[in-house]
């Protein structure tokens, strides 16, 4: 029986946005040993389904694929970052805790 993933993606540390971090990704657990190969050293694997990645809209219709074929899955919830909501005005403050140096 084969076991699948489900999480959301992080957010890629080379960009400030949220791209491609909203959709929920079905993944497969590699199956097989990666070997590497004795004349080139490259890795490689006989699990053809360690290369798939399913994306979903929401987190119900990933459970309900990996329902409807069967597979064992684990659901993994990210931590969302507490955001603390600062405006550019607030560094010249009078009450600033902080003095402003440059």
């Amino acid at each position: 029986m084969t076991f699948a993933r489900i999480y959301r993606p992080a957010k890629t540390a080379m960009q400030s946005g949220r791209a491609k971090s909203k959709n929920w990704v079905l993944e497969f657990e590699p199956a097989a040993v990666r070997t590497p190969d004795p004349l080139m050293g490259w890795t490689s694997t006989t699990d053809t389904q360690g290369q798939v990645r399913l994306m979903f809209d929401g987190r119900d219709e990933a459970i309900a694929y990996a329902q409807k074929h069967q597979l064992a899955f684990q659901v993994i919830d990210r931590q969302e970052p507490k955001r603390i909501p600062r405006a550019y005005g607030d560094n010249f403050a009078y009450n600033r805790r902080e003095p402003w140096s440059h």
